[in-house]
């Protein structure tokens, strides 16, 4: 199975509420096409695993990761008040490694867009564009 057909989308399977990070597994599953026209139904479905609903990086997968997600709320604000919307798309496309993922614990959704969209460039960037507006309203005021 190829790496670009395949996403790592993170699901908790512990034993307890309270399991701690090494009884905490990731499981790699398919990714499950959603429609490029909704930021939110593709972040609740492909983000927030890792990245918590709320995108502060609290999601039930983050304990297994090496290095915690980033909180996405908070991009804006370490960006002197202005939303990094190329930067944002570039990590998502996979051009370009955001630190806090050390060794690449994030998917590079890129390719894997590519795939979902049976190579149609045009819809692959209204996922990334749609995706990254809707990170943008998830911004601290």
């Amino acid at each position: 199975m190829a790496t670009h057909s395949r996403l790592v989308l993170a699901l908790l399977l512990a034993s307890s509420m309270g399991a701690a990070a090494q009884d905490t597994v990731v499981k790699h599953v398919a990714a499950k096409p959603i429609s490029p026209a909704s930021g939110k139904q593709m972040y609740v479905n492909y983000c927030a695993a890792c990245h918590g609903s709320d995108g502060k990086g609290g999601g039930p997968a983050a304990p297994a990761l090496k290095a915690p997600p980033t909180d996405l709320t908070a991009l804006s604000q370490n960006n002197k008040g202005k939303f990094p919307v190329y930067h944002v798309e570039s990590v998502i496309r996979g051009e370009s490694e955001p630190p806090s993922h050390g060794d690449k614990d994030m998917p590079v959704w890129g390719p894997v867009f590519l795939n979902m969209s049976q190579g149609h460039s045009s819809e692959v960037q209204q996922r990334i564009s749609n995706l990254t507006k809707y990170i943008e309203s998830l911004q601290a005021k």
